[in-house]
């Protein structure tokens, strides 16, 4: 009876299970974590149709419903195998690649996009997991290739100026200035600044750096032209706290990136001095610009298309950031956000390569 009892009273033998790596396991699936980034883009959404009116909706929903289209016919009739439109990646490309549009474009255009970042940027090469440049800027690079003009040509939002700044400022400049009605936030801080270096310019206008902290405000806010999920900093920041709360993207690669964009064009702001309001507006205003806050919170930190490590995310988000500001300072086209993710989606199979950790307990061969 004794022996019995003392059998019954003894805990059960742990199990141990071996399996092959990896180890890590996570609840999150492919489906849940792209709904997740769909649900955060409602903000910017919500935001555009505010600024833009339903010309935006009408852009968002034509690429969406082509970049399922695309989807499903090339699943079903090409490679005949179960449709892959559940995992949604297909709708977070249609919803980024329409925030990377101008307002006005026409939708064709928008449709002709969409069966490009599906077709040929994503599923010739295999699909999710597969493509080694991001969808969405790849639809966008190719509709700026083929449409220039469509691709650049912006209209006004609701309630605010093109450029970000006020008829006066904007009247005064365009005596001085040639392209200043109509354009875009940075090609206005980029002509603003080669006409400042002009000294007969400089003397004649009354406009300066410092006029440029109005538009700061309506940068913030997304009341600015642009494209329509770019505009506003804001809408796209309630959107990234939420992936952070759902530990979706981290904060490493977005902050380096923006980071790097901010501190070099603080040092190479052109008002000569690296101490001074001035100095302090153009790297802000960069920052707030364009779209970097929408390539550096959604689109680089795309989990297929950029490194695995956490060292090669920081250099990938380094070489952004230096892309980025060397394309706006020097080059002909005033935004370098999708350029700069293009191209160093291109060098994440090296990054990755040099990038990865030391194997434990591995000794170097002499």
């Amino acid at each position: 009876m004794d022996s019995k009892a003392s059998t019954a009273q003894q805990p059960p033998a742990v199990q141990l299970h071996l399996s092959s790596s990896p180890h890590i396991r996570s609840e999150q699936t492919v489906s849940s974590i792209m709904l997740s980034v769909s649900l955060a883009l409602i903000p910017a959404l919500a935001a555009s149709v505010f600024f833009f009116g339903a010309k935006a909706l009408l852009l968002t929903a034509v690429c969406i419903v082509f970049c399922l289209a695309t989807e499903w016919a090339i699943t079903k009739f090409l490679l005949k195998r179960e449709n892959t439109l559940a995992d949604f990646s297909a709708l977070v490309t249609g919803l980024l690649l329409a925030f990377n549009l101008p307002p006005d474009l026409p939708p064709w255009m928008a449709a002709l996009g969409s069966i490009f970042a599906v077709g040929v940027a994503k599923w010739a090469f295999g699909g999710l997991g597969h493509n080694f440049i991001n969808p969405a800027l790849a639809g966008r690079a190719f509709l700026l290739a083929s449409y220039p003009a469509a691709m650049t040509t912006w209209g006004a939002p609701r309630n605010g100026t093109t450029s970000g700044l006020s008829t006066q400022a904007i009247s005064d400049l365009s005596g001085h200035v040639d392209g200043i009605t109509g354009a875009t936030p940075l090609p206005v801080l980029s002509s603003v600044l080669d006409a400042l270096r002009n000294d007969r310019l400089r003397q004649e206008m009354s406009f300066q750096v410092l006029d440029l902290q109005s538009a700061l405000p309506d940068l913030f806010i997304g009341r600015v032209g642009g494209c329509i999920g770019e505009t506003s900093a804001l809408a796209l920041l309630l959107g990234a706290v939420f992936l952070w709360y759902k530990r979706i993207i981290g904060f490493r690669l977005p902050v380096i990136y923006i980071g790097t964009v901010f501190f070099l064009s603080w040092l190479f702001n052109g008002s000569g001095t690296l101490f001074s309001t001035e100095a302090l507006i153009i790297p802000v205003y960069q920052v707030l610009a364009g779209g970097l806050m929408l390539g550096a919170l959604y689109m680089a930190t795309d989990m297929v298309t950029s490194p695995v490590t956490t060292r090669g995310r920081v250099i990938f988000a380094f070489g952004c950031g230096i892309l980025t500001f060397l394309i706006r300072k020097f080059g002909g086209y005033p935004e370098g956000v999708s350029y700069s993710i293009l191209l160093m989606n291109l060098t994440v199979p090296l990054i990755d390569r040099y990038a990865r950790p030391k194997l434990y307990g591995k000794v170097k061969k002499v």
